[in-house]
């Protein structure tokens, strides 16, 4: 079984069901070198996933390769060039049937730029979106895919089971890989895997809300429980912000002693924020604001986060906390519903009591549509704090 996988994913051996990554130095660059071989965990046990990486990482090895070796050059008139290594790797002085980078190239090339400050998740949706192709249609140079590898890539990921609007997004990413490297490159080409059919609503189960009477009732459980789970559970119920905006707060993102308490929603190092409208200050309100005030009472000295068994790492975990709040919560829930329901019906609450919609997106750090709304800095949260009273 190891010789197969061997076989499928280069430059990789397995040890202990784990795939690491295994290349040797060239001989002119061993002089660089402690060890004659790179070896280094790729910490999967997918073979489509590692597939994926070593081969990002064989084209970032051999695009460092280049530059030593260009380093290392007696090149005549290499002293005149504005930068060496630029010059002589740039897409524009090299033929272009040479420059065509293959799908492994394209998403190194991709990530090494566009995945800059970027979190584990974006390196992650574009790593897998092209290591599923890789596994239907092999690794190729970019011109080689054609439209018949799109339909048969949307057709496999059907058979995956997953849902229309995974395919969707999986498509995506696989698109923003492509279309970065023909940006980059200078290819004259069209992307095959765009204006492919997807029906993102297949599949996917329709999102439902929490009526207010269970949503009261969850709330005064919670408060009989009193312990650091279910303060983050009233913290979402009455502002509606994210599972992983809350799990990732930090002791000082709350304002209690101000007129009108607030809890800050902002990014930090280890919690990125899904959209630029998330960052946003949130009036607390009802359990909300006792939730804040037992959060802050008791956080930890010097620890500094609000959820620390939830920030362990230097990453939030935010599937930790979304598989102990459902679990908790699913026997309180009508069929359908999980914590994300929270969000939902924080917004069909506000619609019940005639919040205008602006406000609403403001609250719940939806963003909002038009040319407008790009203006200016908002409600103040005097203006949010009168709709949320209300709930």
């Amino acid at each position: 079984m190891q010789t197969k996988y061997h076989k499928l994913v280069p430059f990789t051996f397995i040890r202990k069901r784990i795939y690491y990554f295994s290349k040797r130095v060239p001989a002119d660059l061993i002089h660089h070198y402690r060890y004659p071989r790179i070896v280094q965990s790729l910490r999967t046990r997918s073979a489509s996933v590692a597939r994926a990486r070593s081969l990002i990482e064989a084209a970032r090895l051999d695009e460092y390769w280049s530059h030593l070796r260009l380093q290392n050059s007696d090149m005549l008139g290499k002293h005149l060039l504005l930068n060496a290594v630029d010059r002589v790797v740039s897409p524009n002085n090299i033929d272009a049937d040479d420059i065509s980078p293959s799908l492994g190239e394209a998403l190194a090339l991709y990530l090494s730029l566009k995945g800059v400050d970027k979190g584990k998740t974006f390196h992650a949706a574009a790593t897998r979106a092209c290591g599923y192709l890789i596994d239907v249609s092999g690794e190729k140079r970019l011109p080689e895919y054609t439209r018949a590898d799109a339909i048969a890539f949307r057709n496999a990921l059907m058979g995956r089971k997953l849902t229309g609007s995974t395919i969707t997004r999986v498509f995506g990413s696989l698109r923003a890989v492509i279309n970065f490297a023909i940006s980059e490159c200078g290819l004259e080409m069209q992307n095959p895997f765009s204006g492919i059919y997807l029906d993102r609503k297949a599949g996917v189960s329709e999102r439902k809300s929490i009526p207010s009477e269970t949503i009261n009732i969850i709330q005064q459980e919670c408060k009989q429980v009193d312990d650091e789970m279910r303060w983050l559970l009233l913290l979402l119920s009455d502002t509606g912000i994210r599972l992983a905006e809350g799990a990732g707060l930090a002791i000082e993102d709350f304002v209690l002693n101000a007129d009108i308490p607030f809890v800050r929603v902002m990014p930090h190092p280890w919690r990125r924020l899904k959209t630029l409208s998330s960052a946003r200050e949130v009036p607390l309100v009802n359990e909300a604001l006792w939730a804040a005030w037992r959060i802050v009472e008791n956080s930890t000295y010097g620890n500094g986060f609000a959820f620390p068994r939830y920030n362990k790492t230097d990453q939030t975990n935010a599937n930790s906390a979304s598989a102990a709040l459902n679990k908790w919560m699913k026997p309180r829930l009508q069929e359908g519903c999980s914590v994300h329901s929270l969000r939902h019906a924080m917004r069909d609450r506000l619609r019940a009591i005639e919040c205008p919609s602006d406000i609403v997106d403001q609250i719940g750090g939806w963003t909002t549509q038009g040319v407008g709304q790009g203006y200016g800095s908002g409600y103040p949260i005097e203006v949010l704090s009168r709709w949320m009273i209300k709930l």
